[in-house]
């Protein structure tokens, strides 16, 4: 494996496309071992993509894009403008809320930073804040979308790990929450140092929240009824993501009325894209996975940290600083189908709990979209806001820190984790 693994990042240092990189260095390994039949590589890759629980993940792709296109959007800025309008950092802070609230919506933290920086971008940067600053806060932000329902790494995470995604879809609130949190902090001393003022010089009055968050209410009921509808056994995860996609085309036709027959079709264009895009990826990484799995890589790797500890805490230190590290190079959606295969289990025999074990992975994982040298949500931002890389990494570090702290204490507080889901699914 260890050629396929230096071609495999050969070939994304080189710029071509995750998923025809995994491919491509996947099919070296059965030329390595021509004593397994070549049909393997199509069997596998097809096979992939058979799971029914993975009908999800298109289903959600095309919820979102109906969600962005039904009007929720603009209704979640004046909802988040007014609830952080007033505290230092005036726009940044706003970005952070909104990340939250959109976390329900688009489900992928790329998307959700490329759209708040065409939203926000330029209009923090005419407020005063650096471009590199900017940068890092909408990009950072985003890290907050993964974890809230639904996200897609959740749904690839349990389907192949074969565990609960309702549960995990439960466990997303309070570290997301908890990351909010830590990066708000941050700002707010970055803003205060710098003398970035609020957005709003006064509080709202009481009817000004009341019709942001009537405006709101229809995006912010979209994960309640997800759990609900999973943990009163209403829905399947597959057959919640088709729940989902009516529930968006009802909003943006019926109750805010924004979205016209245009939209409709540019929505359609943009799930085709976007599915096409990410269920290509899963199936090339079945080449990938069948010679991980071969050559038994997951046994060397829990052998290796074993050795080092069997303290389950320790381990899943070690685990997510290897994430980290890998995810400098690969994409969160590669990680996630490549890696859980080989974690996951070590984790269950070291005593841990799935669930939480997914959401520090995810979180890991995702904080690679924002890093060099290969971080997708880093150079869509910084393509649109024209920021230099080194302006942006540099800028980003107090966000950095902040997100890997918060990851630290999910690992040695797992409470923080499991306690909505212990509370809804009675574990």
């Amino acid at each position: 494996m260890l050629i396929v693994t230096i071609a495999f990042v050969v070939l994304l240092l080189m710029g071509m496309p995750v998923a025809f990189a995994i491919g491509i260095s996947g099919a070296l390994f059965f030329l390595q071992h021509p004593e397994l039949p070549f049909t393997i590589p199509v069997q596998v890759t097809v096979s992939q993509t058979q799971n029914f629980a993975l009908l999800a993940v298109p289903l959600f792709i095309m919820a979102g894009n109906f969600m962005n296109r039904s009007g929720i959007t603009d209704r979640l800025l004046t909802l988040a403008s007014v609830l952080t309008g007033r505290l230092k950092g005036g726009l940044a802070q706003v970005s952070l809320a909104l990340s939250a609230l959109m976390g329900g919506v688009s489900g992928s933290a790329i998307a959700d930073a490329a759209m708040q920086s065409r939203m926000l971008g330029e209009q923090m940067v005419g407020r005063g804040f650096t471009r590199g600053f900017t940068a890092g806060v909408l990009s950072f932000g985003a890290v907050l979308t993964p974890i809230i329902p639904p996200g897609i790494g959740m749904i690839l995470y349990g389907t192949i790990g074969q565990v609960s995604i309702g549960q995990l879809f439960a466990a997303g609130f309070v570290p997301a929450a908890l990351l909010w949190l830590a990066l708000s902090v941050s700002v707010w001393l970055t803003a205060r140092r710098r003398g970035y003022q609020p957005e709003r010089r006064h509080g709202p009055s009481l009817r000004e929240t009341a019709t942001a968050l009537r405006g709101g209410l229809w995006a912010l009921l979209f994960p309640v009824f997800l759990l609900l509808g999973l943990r009163m056994g209403v829905f399947t995860p597959s057959e919640i993501g088709a729940f989902a996609v009516v529930y968006a085309v009802f909003i943006g036709v019926l109750i805010y009325r924004e979205m016209k027959s245009e939209g409709f079709v540019a929505a359609l264009e943009g799930s085709l894209a976007d599915v096409g895009a990410v269920m290509f990826l899963i199936a090339l990484s079945a080449i990938f996975s069948y010679g991980i799995v071969l050559e038994r890589v997951p046994d060397v790797v829990s052998g290796w940290i074993l050795g080092a500890t069997e303290n389950l805490y320790v381990a899943m230190v070690l685990i997510a600083l290897f994430i980290l590290a890998i995810g400098f190079f690969i994409d969160a959606t590669v990680l996630i189908i490549m890696l859980t295969p080989i974690f996951l289990p070590l984790v269950r025999e070291l005593g841990g709990d799935p669930v939480h074990f997914g959401i520090v992975f995810i979180v890991a994982a995702t904080i690679g979209n924002f890093t060099p040298p290969v971080g997708a949500a880093m150079y869509a931002v910084c393509s649109i806001l024209k920021c230099p890389v080194g302006d942006y990494t540099r800028e980003s570090m107090p966000l950095f820190v902040a997100v890997a702290l918060v990851t630290l204490l999910l690992i040695f507080v797992p409470q923080i984790v499991l306690f909505i889901p212990d509370l809804l699914f009675g574990r």
